[in-house]
């Protein structure tokens, strides 16, 4: 695989990695900038968290990707679900109008703090919603009924709402020290652990309870043999751990 070249700037506080996201930037463009962010979360090896600043962009400006070709989309997506699969704890820190790519990262990030100006917009051309994976991710995580208003409507989403909907974790007027609070927090948890639970968090609506449990059980116990090889108590006799396959010995 091609490295980018082009990587994310440090936090000033030295606790993680900053990437500012321009929406006007070419497709091309965003996607080198995101795959350069995970080149180097990827290439760190201790803990750290991803901060994507998004510049808002004029909220009469809704149309979203432009002329592109269905490889680009297709880049692009794929960038997008690489964020959102790093082992590492992602932020988005949101202000204005947001909407296109930023509302595309913003639904793939882990915690999102918005300034109170703070309008989510669908992109939209000829006076169609742009159908990319942010639909998928809207219906995953409020529900088709919901997601169905917002999508068929076109609605904007205020900040308000955003935060009923739980679209939005946190806002305030002073984002500096939300983005501080949060980094400190969430740098204490970030690591390939926070990777499998988000995993599981993702597939949960899809998978049904039998496909489910393998999966859950394989991460129990390595779960199992990460606390066993921890520092701390002996391991009571005769806990053994879930075998990985998911079958639980009679």
């Amino acid at each position: 695989m091609t490295r980018s070249t082009a990587g994310p700037a440090r936090l000033p506080d030295g606790l993680g990695l900053l990437a500012e996201i321009d929406g006007t930037q070419s497709l091309t463009g965003l996607t080198d900038t995101v795959n350069a962010t995970c080149d180097a979360v990827e290439d760190r090896s201790e803990r750290t968290v991803v901060v994507l600043r998004f510049a808002a962009t004029a909220s009469d400006s809704r149309a979203w990707p432009g002329q592109v070709s269905i490889r680009e989309v297709n880049r692009w997506e794929r960038a997008v679900r690489r964020l959102e699969r790093l082992p590492a704890m992602t932020i988005a820190l949101a202000e204005g109008a947001c909407g296109g790519p930023a509302l595309d990262l913003l639904l793939a990030t882990d915690f999102r703090i918005a300034a109170r100006d703070l309008l989510l917009m669908l992109p939209v051309n000829d006076g169609h919603i742009w159908p990319g994976m942010a639909l998928h991710r809207l219906v995953h995580q409020l529900g088709a009924g919901r997601a169905r208003q917002i999508v068929l409507w076109g609605n904007d989403i205020s900040l308000g709402t955003a935060l009923d909907l739980g679209l939005i974790d946190q806002a305030g007027d002073d984002l500096t020290e939300a983005l501080h609070t949060a980094t400190v927090l969430m740098g204490r948890i970030s690591d390939p652990e926070l990777a499998v639970r988000r995993q599981l968090v993702l597939e949960s609506s899809t998978a049904d309870y039998d496909d489910a449990l393998g999966i859950h059980l394989a991460a129990c116990d390595r779960e199992l043999r990460r606390l066993s090889a921890a520092p701390g108590p002996a391991r009571p006799s005769g806990s053994d751990p879930v075998p990985p396959t998911g079958q639980v010995s009679a």
